[in-house]
């Protein structure tokens, strides 16, 4: 069985996809064994106990540095066996140790198209609101490796949804989220599982 990690910061709508997909038996010998948020009033850990997996809360401003927070991530997921991480509105960023010890073991889902709309300082809302302000008609999510590099990890899936006319920045938020993210990140998770993403112990 290959333990997953999921990290999270909110209130876990994409954990519940992963849970949901995991009860359905659609993660392929993958099981949701910790759930680590970086907000300790996180609403993702109150669906965390509900599903019956260990949570952990890992604040970045309790450590005096980058570093410490990096250590405290690589010790809780190290107890745990962990075996593969998945970044599911996750707003803090994983430190070298996690991402050299994990490496090719970290996923993450974005609310664009990667190589758009990505990289420091696009998250949740904000990247919406860029979306809408450029025009384009397409938009979409993208689930990608993690490297040192913000949303600069290879992409392993994507899937393009429509921009309507009459979109605000929490309507497209809503339809990205429904359309990509749910659809792409279980499949993403089942395809490690099944040995398809390349390094797996």
């Amino acid at each position: 069985m290959i333990k997953i990690a999921v990290l999270v910061s909110g209130g876990g709508t994409n954990l519940q996809n992963l849970i949901d997909a995991w009860k359905e038996e659609k993660l392929s010998g993958g099981e949701l064994s910790l759930v680590i948020s970086s907000a300790k009033g996180a609403f993702a850990l109150e669906r965390a106990k509900e599903a019956g997996i260990k949570t952990a809360v890992i604040e970045r401003k309790k450590f005096a540095c980058m570093e410490d927070a990096d250590n405290e991530y690589s010790s809780v997921l190290a107890e745990n066996n962990i075996d593969f991480i998945v970044l599911a509105g996750f707003l803090s960023i994983l430190g070298p140790k996690v991402i050299k010890n994990w490496e090719n073991r970290i996923i993450n889902v974005h609310p664009a198209l990667i190589p758009s709309f990505c990289g420091k300082g696009f998250y949740g809302l904000k990247v919406h609101k860029a979306v809408l302000e450029s025009g384009v008609k397409e938009t979409g999510a993208t689930v990608h490796f993690v490297n040192e590099i913000v949303d600069g990890g290879k992409i392993i899936l994507q899937k393009t949804v429509d921009v309507l006319e009459d979109d605000t920045p929490e309507s497209l938020q809503q339809r990205v989220m429904r359309e990509g993210e749910w659809v792409l990140l279980p499949k993403a998770v089942a395809m490690y599982c099944r040995g398809e993403l390349g390094v797996r112990d």
